[in-house]
């Protein structure tokens, strides 16, 4: 089997692999960024769940290193408009993710199409 290295393959093969690259690293944000917003709305969820057995009228929301006492009502009101807004980002970076799989796997076929008439 003939080994080809990249130095060996003409300046269009070696862009459109760069460009593969690229598409990459782009998923690879895209999946990290991902799986941050679903750990946070999963921790939101959470506290939502925690909130509801909660009987007191009044709790304790943690701002910046000091715990406030605050209203039940807002707290559970900001958590469902966070888990909202939470859940809306997944959605789009699930779409983002999609189309990245979708043009990796265009790309990685027009490169091996153009790999064997390179030779």
């Amino acid at each position: 089997m003939l080994e080809v290295t990249v130095m060996e393959l003409p300046p269009q093969i070696q862009a459109q692999l760069m460009q593969l690259q690229q598409l990459q690293q782009q998923l690879q944000m895209i999946l990290m960024q991902k799986q941050s917003v679903e750990t946070e709305l999963k921790e939101s969820k959470k506290a939502l769940e925690e909130l509801e057995k909660c009987s007191s009228d009044e709790v304790y929301k943690l701002v910046g290193g000091l715990f406030v006492k605050r209203n039940k009502d807002e707290i559970k009101k900001e958590l469902e408009e966070k888990v909202e807004t939470l859940e809306l980002r997944v959605k789009t970076l699930e779409k983002q993710e999609e189309k990245l799989q979708s043009r990796l796997k265009e790309l990685q076929e027009k490169i091996q199409r153009m790999i064997p008439t390179a030779q």
